[in-house]
């Protein structure tokens, strides 16, 4: 049987499946918004097109950035914790983690830039996570959402790509592109 030698900075499948049952199993019954998609449906999004940047802007580190997407809400929208995500899956992903979570405690208006502020901080992988989160967000809206709100998140979209672009220009030509095509929805 052929062995194949996976590159330093590759990625691990068994470290997917590892942070995927985690995720699935933190975010057992979440719906995607407006949906009866489960959630899990995001998260494989999101790590998909980590995976797609990866695979061409290879200098990166891809177990980081995918152990990052798979759980990036699990701090945020789940019971899980900083603690419990730094014991299984090491204090990096736990960091990237922790600064992709929104903090509750701030008004609304000022979790965006306090969000980005302490993605800088981290290695640019945590960046394209925040990135292809965007990307997967940036489809058409829940039909609920106001104008007002459309308008709102395609600002945020490009206060992201404007923060974060030089992580992975792959992703942010991606990000721009649907940024771009988000003004369909706006009237």
């Amino acid at each position: 049987m052929e062995k194949y030698q996976l590159s330093p900075k590759s990625w691990s499948q068994e470290i997917y499946i590892k942070a995927l049952k985690k995720a699935a199993y933190a975010h057992q019954g979440q719906k995607m918004a407006g949906s009866e998609i489960p959630y899990l449906m995001h998260l494989n999004l999101v790590s998909m097109e980590v995976i797609a940047a990866i695979s061409v802007e290879t200098e990166h580190d891809g177990n980081l950035a995918i152990q990052c997407a798979i759980l990036h809400d699990t701090i945020e929208d789940t019971n899980t914790t900083f603690e419990e995500i730094r014991t299984e899956f090491g204090e990096s992903v736990a960091n990237g983690v922790l600064a992709l979570t929104k903090d509750e405690n701030l008004a609304k208006h000022l979790r965006m830039a306090d969000s980005l502020q302490r993605i800088k901080k981290q290695p640019q992988e945590i960046w394209m996570v925040k990135l292809a989160d965007r990307i997967t967000n940036l489809q058409a809206p829940p039909h609920y959402w106001t104008q007002d709100k459309i308008i709102r998140y395609r600002e945020e979209g490009i206060q992201i790509y404007e923060a974060l672009r030089d992580a992975s220009p792959f992703l942010a030509s991606r990000l721009a592109k649907l940024i771009e095509d988000y003004k369909a929805f706006i009237k």
